[in-house]
């Protein structure tokens, strides 16, 4: 067992994520090296000033533009759309890994049998014109439908049924233009190695395993109890979490962690060790101002983040106008070791201005000079990972 002050553990965290200090990503190969370490990123459409995988990305990766994303899923296709947590990017290597929810969902298609003829001028439209999405081809139908393997769903049929061969694996997303998804065939573009595949982990415990260790490591650090960092993982309820990191803990492959003042035990990967021998060396990294991603793997327990930090993170997108505290779409905001706040910001895209519409601090932080500075650096990264050329402040708390 490791021991670590409350201090060690943020270090560790934020050196991880490659959030302190000097950048540990640079370019497409570390956005492609960043995707392994974490195994998947949170897509969202939503894009008011970035959308949230960008997001992510940006605050990490040196030199980051929105088209090496864009490069590494359509066109190289090192990286594909896949629902993993949630809607996700994942690399192509673990394709194979999700067959158990492609199969889920094969045997789903039987309650919609009247997709099957819709099924055959999808393919007949896509062999004959290319990729396609939902607009492109109008499909006759009355049904509802349910996706098996995430939230989507509804009663457009030429949706739904993109929609359901895209879950089964028979297509996949081809590019996207802005929130539209195009969809081809996925064996124009997944190895047949990997796209042909058989379930590598059939007993859903060994499953179960390679699941919770994807997740520690995109967090860095996690507990053995509910967290929004277990979604979308088939079957695991507490007792079958319980065995898995019994195992884990067994076979080596997790190290448990006591952090001062938290109750639980955490829990980190066992290849991370040389990163805690690091940080029990007490250096003084340097400080870094970043704009945070709503859905960031960093916080996805903010549980977890609270005890840790100190910050208490609602994202209050769906929360009623009314009812929120601070904004449709803000962003933590990290300064060195600490969340020092949040900002509101918007892209004004017709003018090419990044509009900070307002920052609440936390409670006890001083707005120093270097601070300023810090953040001014930052807010011009964010400007030109937006493509904007003008910067408008309208109001700091």
């Amino acid at each position: 067992m490791i021991q670590l002050t409350n201090r060690q553990a943020r270090q560790f965290l934020l050196l991880k994520h490659g959030l302190l200090g000097e950048y540990k990503f640079s370019g497409k190969q570390g956005v492609l090296d960043f995707a392994r370490q974490v195994s998947c990123i949170q897509y969202d459409p939503i894009d008011v000033c970035g959308k949230n995988a960008e997001l992510v990305l940006q605050s990490r990766i040196k030199g980051f533009t929105k088209g090496m994303l864009a490069e590494l899923l359509y066109e190289d296709r090192s990286l594909v759309d896949y629902p993993d947590k949630n809607l996700a990017i994942i690399s192509v290597e673990d394709w194979p890994y999700f067959e158990r929810y492609r199969q889920a969902a094969r045997q789903h298609a039987k309650r919609y049998p009247e997709m099957e003829a819709l099924t055959t001028q999808v393919r007949a439209h896509i062999q004959n014109h290319g990729a396609l999405s939902s607009d492109d081809l109008k499909l006759d139908g009355d049904f509802s439908w349910r996706s098996a393997i995430h939230w989507s769903g509804g009663n457009n049929s030429s949706r739904s049924v993109l929609e359901q061969m895209y879950s089964t694996g028979e297509l996949i997303i081809h590019h996207k233009k802005g929130t539209r998804k195009y969809y081809d065939i996925a064996k124009k573009y997944i190895q047949p190695n990997l796209l042909n595949a058989s379930e590598p982990l059939e007993d859903e415990l060994e499953h179960h395993k390679w699941r919770v260790l994807r997740r520690i490591g995109s967090v860095g650090l996690l507990w053995n109890r509910a967290s929004d960092a277990w979604l979308n993982i088939w079957g695991l309820k507490a007792a079958q979490r319980n065995e898995v990191f019994r195992q884990l803990l067994y076979e080596g492959r997790i190290v448990a962690v006591a952090v001062e003042q938290i109750k639980d035990m955490l829990y980190c990967l066992a290849e991370d060790l040389l990163l805690i021998e690091t940080v029990l060396q007490n250096q003084e990294p340097k400080l870094r101002c970043e704009l945070i991603a709503p859905l960031d793997n960093l916080i996805w327990d903010r549980k977890l983040i609270n005890e840790l930090f100190g910050f208490d993170y609602t994202w209050e997108i769906y929360t009623p106008a009314i009812k929120r505290k601070f904004g449709y779409y803000v962003l933590p905001l990290l300064y060195g070791e600490s969340f020092i706040g949040r900002a509101e910001i918007i892209v004004e895209r017709k003018t090419g201005t990044l509009v900070v519409k307002n920052i609440w601090y936390e409670n006890g932080v001083k707005q120093t000079a270097q601070l300023r500075t810090a953040l001014n650096s930052c807010f011009q990264k964010f400007a030109l990972f937006n493509g904007c050329e003008t910067i408008s402040a309208e109001s700091m708390n």
